[in-house]
């Protein structure tokens, strides 16, 4: 995995994780989508989908957090290839949710202020590349006003020290990624990566959502497909 090599970086060639952002709880969206009945769907990649997946699995009223690639073309939708950075894929997460006990605004702010560090630009943390950029793959238009509403509020807010790098990309498709790459982070909790890098993560989530927090992670395992 290229986030055990980034970790190495870290470790040997002194890269500062210092240089990130600090997790912060970010204000609520001004704008939602609107609950029209039955389960709904976010796309969110932010750097290595192992953490991304691991905090959202955590969230009550997530009903599966799936890992795979989205802005590239289907037959460049393998890891192999993704890593390359030349698909346009992005590693992301597809969340199925429950809009009446959680909203698409609600897993935004949980994902600019927990899963991951929105101003880095085609990185995150020691993982680099533009597989690993903060993108948003909206389902509808309406998810897509709303994210890009979102992160207008936070910029003008001046919510962060530095620019938000996230983008919003319409008509994307979500492939899911290989059977080894699921729950990753519950199958391999003693891993150095997930150790240092995607475990504080979880942790963030607990501290800045606690009313939406589980301890108990749903997995992709326990799922159909």
């Amino acid at each position: 995995m290229a986030g055990l090599l980034g970790l190495l970086g870290t470790l040997l060639l002194g890269y500062a994780p210092s240089a990130a952002e600090e997790p912060r709880l970010v204000p609520t969206a001004l704008h939602d989508v609107a609950d029209t009945g039955g389960m709904q769907t976010a796309v969110f990649a932010g750097g290595c989908f192992w953490g991304v997946q691991g905090v959202f699995q955590h969230v009550d009223g997530v009903v599966s957090a799936i890992s795979g690639y989205a802005g590239g073309a289907p037959e460049t939708a393998t890891y192999e290839l993704v890593e390359t950075s030349r698909t346009g894929h992005a590693e992301a997460v597809q969340i199925v949710f429950d809009p009446k006990k959680i909203s698409y605004a609600k897993l935004l702010q949980i994902y600019f202020s927990a899963a991951h560090d929105p101003t880095q630009l085609n990185r995150q943390g020691p993982d680099r590349g533009t597989q690993y950029r903060s993108a948003i793959f909206p389902a509808n238009n309406e998810q897509a006003s709303v994210a890009s509403d979102y992160i207008e509020q936070l910029g003008t807010a001046g919510v962060f020290k530095k620019q938000i790098a996230t983008t919003v990309e319409p008509g994307k498709t979500f492939y899911k990624a290989e059977a080894y790459h699921q729950d990753f982070m519950t199958r391999n909790p003693e891993n150095p990566y997930i150790v240092f890098h995607e475990q504080p993560k979880v942790e963030n989530l607990k501290g800045f959502f606690p009313d939406y927090y589980r301890a108990e992670p749903v997995l992709v395992s326990g799922n159909q497909g």
